[in-house]
């Protein structure tokens, strides 16, 4: 379970989705006896409110094989991060915090070895992150392009609930707000992220 107070909780579907796609490199965790990890991009697949997951892993990965008696997966996505100072809030009596983003995606993994689908799998996740290889890859020897497919396992993830926690300082008063997305907007590039999170989510509300 993700703890998430009332002032970082996000329910709007899109938001949460605008951040599985714009960070689609992700934390997978197989929920069995041991919890097991591997870290992969995944690709959302929406069907009006019903969401998929597309991935794959290696063969040689032995993650895959503890989905025949697991099949409750979790994958987290990272929506960045970074250090809030006290020095912004208009209070001396304050500690330092660190905000973040990220989602949190649960659902039921169904793992493939049959060769369309595996291609399916793939040319779905050419397609988002680099389309332009599509052709060379299609231009590839059959032999070959099956031989890469014998060493992966593709997969889809039947997503049930989606967990979304945006800290992004909602907890404190307005003006100390303003300070904090001030600083975000003036700093380096994983605190503007974070502030590129606070304008969607003041738009989202």
């Amino acid at each position: 379970m993700l703890y998430t107070p009332a002032h970082f909780n996000v329910e709007d579907r899109a938001l949460a989705a605008e951040l599985v796609r714009s960070h689609p490199f992700a934390t997978l965790i197989t929920m069995g006896e041991e919890p097991i990890v591997t870290h992969l991009p995944l690709l959302l697949v929406e069907d009006g409110t019903a969401w998929r997951l597309l991935g794959h892993v290696a063969r040689a990965n032995p993650h895959w094989e503890s989905w025949e008696a697991h099949r409750r997966v979790l994958a987290i996505f990272h929506g960045g991060d970074a250090y809030i100072s006290p020095s912004l809030y208009t209070t001396k009596k304050a500690v330092p915090t660190w905000n973040y983003a990220l989602v949190h995606v649960h659902g039921t993994i169904e793992p493939t070895h049959d060769s369309e689908a595996k291609e399916r799998v793939l040319k779905a996740l050419i397609d988002r992150h680099d389309v332009a290889y599509h052709r060379q890859w299609d231009e590839l020897d059959a032999e070959f392009r099956e031989g890469m497919k014998k060493g992966i396992v593709a997969f889809s993830i039947a997503v049930d609930r989606v967990d979304a926690k945006f800290k992004l300082s909602q907890n404190r008063p307005a003006e100390d707000r303003a300070r904090v997305l001030q600083a975000m907007l003036a700093g380096e590039a994983k605190h503007r992220l974070l502030a590129q999170w606070t304008s969607a989510l003041a738009k989202a509300d």
